[in-house]
């Protein structure tokens, strides 16, 4: 049984977090660490990492980002490792992860998703193929309307898996708006919808002569970046320092 702490454990996903490892008998989370105290847990609960005494064979983290330096001077100190799903860190605070990583194992995944990142995959065998043939790549994202950043960090890491197996020389085109000209092959156009309460759906559209291959992922829950962050959890428990991802997870 693998014994792990929430790290947020009162926001949404630590909530869907804490209802899927009750679920499972794998994992069970033994402490959680929130500011906020208004919801009553099967676990203890503490305000602060620091006070956090409880032992535990990894932290899950989804909480914000003024909140993951503490954390992970914690994880290092008592080489503890850490699924890392706080989003929105500064450039300072990624070098402290990598850093982190040289002496305790981190996950950090741009989506915890296991479909979205064996999309990645699929897609870079797609784009060797697909690329030097001439098809034209064009990424569409939807989201909810409170989504405030544009487009996504998963439309980026999609298009940068493509571009990777494209050996990087591919541009991003965002707006064609402005620009009364045809599209440059070696162009990924990234188009961002914002409606409603979609949760997440990313569509890659390879487009050739007379033919058209679409790879789409939709999102109907949180609960799959929450499964994924139980799974990867799982996997890090016991694992020696490093940087590891999600492809690490779903064994590539």
């Amino acid at each position: 049984m693998v014994r792990a702490i929430m790290h947020g454990c009162n926001g949404k996903m630590g909530q869907v977090i804490s209802g899927l490892a009750k679920a499972d008998e794998q994992i069970e989370i033994v402490a959680g660490i929130d500011r906020y105290m208004g919801i009553t847990n099967d676990y203890p609960v503490f305000d602060s990492i620091e006070k956090c005494d409880v032992e535990a064979d990894v932290v899950i983290d989804f909480s914000n980002a003024a909140a993951v330096d503490a954390l992970l001077k914690y994880c290092v100190e008592k080489a503890l490792p850490v699924v890392l799903c706080t989003t929105g860190l500064s450039e300072e605070q990624l070098a402290k992860v990598e850093e982190a990583a040289g002496k305790t194992a981190v996950l950090k995944s741009a989506n915890m998703s296991l479909g979205i990142n064996l999309l990645m995959k699929l897609l870079q065998d797609a784009a060797k193929v697909l690329g030097p043939a001439g098809y034209d790549i064009e990424l569409v994202e939807k989201h909810h309307n409170q989504k405030v950043d544009a487009p996504s960090g998963t439309a980026l890491a999609l298009a940068d898996s493509i571009n990777e197996a494209l050996d990087q020389e591919y541009t991003y085109v965002y707006d064609r708006s402005q620009v009364r000209q045809k599209r440059d092959q070696k162009e990924i156009g990234i188009s961002a919808v914002r409606g409603g309460t979609i949760v997440g759906d990313h569509e890659v559209i390879f487009a050739g002569v007379d033919e058209v291959i679409e790879f789409k992922h939709t999102a109907y829950s949180k609960s799959v970046f929450g499964k994924g962050a139980v799974e990867a959890a799982k996997f890090l428990a016991g694992k020696p320092a490093g940087r590891y991802d999600m492809s690490d997870v779903i064994h590539f």
